[in-house]
This record gives C-alpha cells, structure tokens and sequence, in this order.
C-alpha cells in the first residue's frame, strides 16, 4: 500500500479515440509531475482538468489532458492521476514505461479496487459488483451489479445482521445482569417472532438469489430428440439464423452447435445436440454420447417431438429420462397431420411449428417461467449473484434453522447466542466485516488490470 501503482484503464484492444492511463499511491501527483509539461499541475486543487504534453526528456509523446483527484474522495481514497492520451496502444504503453521509469511499479489485475476495499470506500459486495458490472452480459445482470454497487444490496445484509446484533445484546444483557429487571427478558415465547421474521427474510435472499446466476450467465438449453425431429431447425428458428445444417437426413447433426438470444434480458443460451438413439456409427456414437452429457449439465431440456410421427421406442427413453430433470415438451411439425399419441407426462407440453414460428414465444416464455424470471421488471434485482456470497448466506439460514429447532426444545437461551452469532459472522464475510487475505487476492485477481 505504499507504492504507487500504474496501469492502462481503457480497453486495449482494437484503436480507440482515448486511453486512460491511471496512477493511484503517495507518490503519483509526484511522478505524473515529471513527465506533466504543465507545472501547475503539481499544487492544483483537486478534482481538476490540466492540459500539456507528456515528454521524455525533449521527445514529446503525446498531447494529453490529465485529471488530478487528491485523497481522500478518490476511487482508491490515494492520489489518483488519469492521463488521458491518444488512443492506440503504442502511446498509452510509452507513457506507462515512463511511469514505471519515474518510480511507478505495474498494477496487479483489480489493484486499484482492492486498495479501495482495504482503505474502506467500498466493502467486498461492492467490490465484487464492481467486476459484474464490467462484465455484464445483458441489462438485468448490469440492473443487478449497480445495486451491489450503490449499497442497496449491502443494506439488505447489514439490516439482517443488526437485528441479530440487537437480539445477541438482549442476550448477553440478560445472562451477565440478570439484575437489571428493566431489560426485556428473552424468553422462547418473544424470541421466536424475532427469530422467524430473520428467518423469512434470509430465505427470501437465498432463494431469489438462486436465480441470480441465470441472470448473470443466461440459462443453458439443451434441445434434445431422436434424429430428424427438428432439433436443429427448432435451433435455427429460434436464433432467427442458419445456424445448425438442417436436412432430411436422419443424424445430419453430429457434433454440438450452440447459440445465444437475449429474451427478456435473459440470455437464453441453445445447445442443439446430435439426435439421441442407438446406433453403431462410430463418429454419431461420439455425438451422442456428448448430448448426454449436455443433458446432464444444462439448466432446462427441450425434448422435440414430432407430431407427424408416432413415438418410437428412443422418443420413450427420453421421455422417462427427462422425468427426473427441469424439461419441456416441445411437439414439434403441427402444420402436419397429427400421428402422436397422447403422451403421459408430468412436464409442460408446448405445441409449435418450425416452419410457421408458431409456438416460439411461448418456449420462450415457459423457459423463463420455469425459472420465475417471466417479468424481470417488477424485480428490483437486489440479489447476491456468486457462489461466495450464496453459500454464506445459506451457512447462515443453517444456523438460524438450528436455533428456531433448539429453541422449541427449551434449550437455554445463551446457548441459542452461539448460533445468532455464527449466522451473524457469515454475513459478515459476504460484505467484508472478516475475511481471509487470501480470499482477497483470489477475488481481485478475477479482476481486468486498470480496475
């Protein structure tokens, strides 16, 4: 923390019209001020825009205007510096060398933010918000990382742990001054509302917090079938392009081919696999084989059927194998005669045609349904959105759960304390309150560098 840190901000690939290249440490106004033509510079006020010239020695390297930002009301809460430059790589690379010549040393990949965490602007939901935000695929993951960001997600937890506290408090009071009869006495009977209305809130996180990963990542589809169903025409249909080869060849498809739509503000990511039989052609037993393993792996299945046909013994085994897994039913060519027999399932069936589009929406829609993502826009997406922070949470319904069990087995109430206390701590690790430096590290090395 007591170097001073240099890095390129902007994305480097391709040719822009600007780079960014950013300083952040004690020495940064100082050694941006000796490469800086502008001697102003040097004792301005901060939050202030400085033209000149970069130069090394009597070269000149660019024409640039600098940003000087003084601690404490930066992004790192250090001197900040931001020369902004030409855009091109070669420019912002030779003023990065100069920096690093002048007593600058390369920024680790999401230094800048890690310093922010640890000098105490942004807790580590904050942190983490901060990289989803870069990397948002689709509006509701960028919805969703801008109220990590912005603390509304932080609140959620921080309410959480404060009626904890307030209960643990209550505790103690009681146990270390039984005498100060004025308290509130925690008994089984006043303690449970308490403990329920934690409860429900924790569980409300966690389960809406489920779905988060499908709003980040989008959700895996795997379209399934026996050969010749219109697995790949559904693919084509779908992504509106010819993705997947389509013939009248039965096992034309023998290899995965993928392709993603946003629906929603949901990435909807199709996985049409090669047809699923029996067969003793080496190259479509390969193929087959890896749409099990894809079957096994997605989030939601569609079994096409088609409707101009009578089911066959593969479109059986499908069906009994999709039983036990999150599927749909997609009854695919009713633009043709009907020779299906009623089907005895407990999975949704959608009834749609290739050719006409007819249908495509509602699979659309039922795949969102089945995941309660159908209307994004009545959600305010404050959601924990990793593993990290989900399993904390879960860890802590856990120990919430024991405490409401051991509580109705008038179990002393300090010995409740000791699981409050575990539940409290676990949220605690979600924004920061503890944490293990090598849990950091590993965090902020996920990060891009310049961030």
């Amino acid at each position: 923390m007591d170097t001073t840190i240099a890095a390129i901000s902007t994305n480097s690939i391709g040719v822009g019209a600007i780079n960014i290249v950013r300083v952040s440490g004690p020495e940064a106004v100082e050694i941006v001020s000796k490469i800086f033509t502008n001697k102003k510079f040097k004792n301005a006020e901060s939050h202030t825009i400085h033209y000149g010239f970069i130069k090394d020695g009597d070269n000149v390297i660019d024409e640039v205007l600098v940003m000087l930002m003084r601690a404490p009301k930066t992004y790192t809460k250090e001197d900040v510096v931001e020369i902004n430059c030409h855009g091109g790589n070669i420019t912002a690379n030779k003023i990065l060398e100069l920096l690093y010549v002048n007593g600058a040393v390369p920024a680790e990949p999401g230094e800048f933010t890690k310093r922010a965490f640890l000098n105490g602007r942004i807790n580590l939901l904050e942190a983490e918000s901060i990289e989803d935000l870069l990397e948002a695929k689709n509006e509701n993951a960028r919805k969703m990382a801008i109220n990590g960001v912005s603390g509304k997600t932080t609140k959620l937890i921080q309410d959480l742990r404060e009626k904890m506290v307030s209960l643990l408090a209550n505790i103690e009071v009681n146990i270390d001054y039984p005498e100060y009869i004025d308290e509130l006495q925690i008994t089984k009977e006043n303690i449970t509302p308490v403990l329920t209305e934690i409860k429900n809130e924790l569980q409300k996180i966690v389960e809406e917090s489920e779905n988060s990963k499908k709003i980040k990542n989008g959700i895996n589809i795997a379209i399934i079938g026996r050969p010749n169903v219109g697995k790949s025409s559904l693919l084509n249909a779908l992504l509106e392009e010819d993705k997947a080869i389509v013939t009248d060849i039965s096992g034309t498809t023998r290899d995965i081919v993928e392709g993603t739509i946003e629906y929603k503000g949901i990435d909807l990511n199709f996985i049409d696999t090669a047809g699923i039989r029996d067969t003793e052609d080496t190259v479509e037993k390969i193929g087959v084989e890896k749409s099990k393993k894809i079957l096994e792996q997605a989030d939601i299945t569609i079994l096409v059927l088609n409707n101009n046909e009578k089911l066959t013994k593969d479109d059986k085994k499908l069906l009994e194998k999709i039983e036990k897994q999150k599927a749909i039913i997609f009854i695919n060519k009713v633009d043709l005669d009907s020779k299906i027999e009623d089907l005895e399932t407990s999975k949704k069936i959608l009834y749609g045609s290739t050719k006409t589009n007819r249908g495509l929406d509602d699979l659309k829609e039922e795949i969102l349904k089945s995941f309660s993502l159908e209307d994004m826009s009545y959600k305010d997406l404050s959601f924990l959105f990793n593993t990290r922070q989900i399993s904390l949470a879960k860890q802590a319904l856990k120990s919430i759960n024991h405490v409401m069990e051991e509580n109705q087995k008038d179990i002393p109430v300090d010995m409740l304390a000791i699981d409050i206390k575990d539940a409290w701590e676990n949220l605690g690790k979600i924004i920061g309150e503890a944490y293990e430096e090598e849990l950091v590290d590993n965090i902020f090395k996920r990060f891009c560098l310049g961030k």
